[in-house]
């Protein structure tokens, strides 16, 4: 898998990892505007190649009061309508087979999310519609096992796949990162990106909210970098204590230039080694 492919991606010569951001979900038209613009900037003035992300439906919550958003339609013409303002690609999660055609029509890049991971049925329905199919590795899967939805994928006639890493669950209410899973998962001929908030959530908590311990964030993300991380996904927010979902584990997006300028530096270092 070339990123070069994703329509409207820029700075892909510039030797930067590749970046997923913005908020866990589309909360209206103007937050996400908002967020792409600042993220779109950092991203410009750093030469990182940059994919907007925001879910456009949450279907996994713990409770059935938390938020799932505001229609699909809605939001993913607010996906379009930031791809459109910003010129820069987009990504959203699918969660069942007949949602593929339909986010395929909005944007750029689909997500199957960790736990769907080996639903076979998904997989197949991303794949044929011929965009770029980033899986995320479940929990409770190794990295070696990931060769088998690649597989799915490339079997259906799509060899535009890319592999998220978001941590395996360590007991029940805690994750970890196995950075082995990184080079384990290149092997598989297709970008690694390591989900840097997801990885520091804290879930199954007994109030139905996932927790999560952000101010490890730069911890994790220099450590992906340092082992030779394709891609880093970020979730962040201009205001993660209101935010509708994972505000938890989010970056505060006054936050996002620093540790950037910062994984740029490391970047720079790993690639002259």
């Amino acid at each position: 898998m070339d990123i070069n492919k994703i329509p409207r991606i820029k700075h892909t010569d510039s030797g930067n990892f590749f970046l997923l951001a913005g908020p866990c979900a589309i909360e209206g038209e103007d937050m996400a505007l908002r967020i792409a613009e600042k993220v779109v900037s950092i991203a410009d003035k750093l030469k990182i190649p940059y994919i907007f992300k925001g879910s456009y439906r949450k279907a996994n919550r713990s409770r059935i009061d938390s938020f799932s958003g505001i229609g699909d339609e809605k939001a993913l013409k607010i996906l379009r309508k930031v791809s459109e303002t910003f010129n820069v690609p987009t990504v959203t999660d699918i969660h069942a087979a007949n949602e593929a055609a339909m986010a395929a029509e909005y944007v750029d890049v689909l997500q199957i999310p960790a736990f769907l991971c080996r639903q076979t049925d998904l997989l197949v329905a991303a794949a044929k519609t011929g965009k770029v199919v980033n899986i995320k590795k479940g929990q409770f899967l190794s990295a070696e096992s990931m060769t088998f939805a690649v597989n799915k994928v490339r079997d259906s006639g799509n060899d535009q796949v890319v592999l998220t890493d978001r941590g395996n669950m360590f007991g029940y209410q805690d994750m970890i990162v196995d950075y082995r899973g990184i080079p384990t998962m290149q092997k598989f001929d297709v970008p690694v990106v390591l989900d840097i908030t997801h990885s520091l959530q804290q879930p199954n908590q007994s109030s139905g909210v996932t927790g999560g311990k952000p101010e490890l964030i730069e911890t994790v993300a220099r450590a992906g970098i340092a082992v030779g991380a394709d891609g880093l996904f970020i979730e962040t927010h201009f205001d993660p204590a209101i935010a509708k979902s994972d505000g938890a584990n989010m970056l505060h997006l006054d936050l996002l230039e620093g540790l950037m300028t910062r994984l740029v530096e490391i970047r720079k270092t790993i690639n002259s080694l």
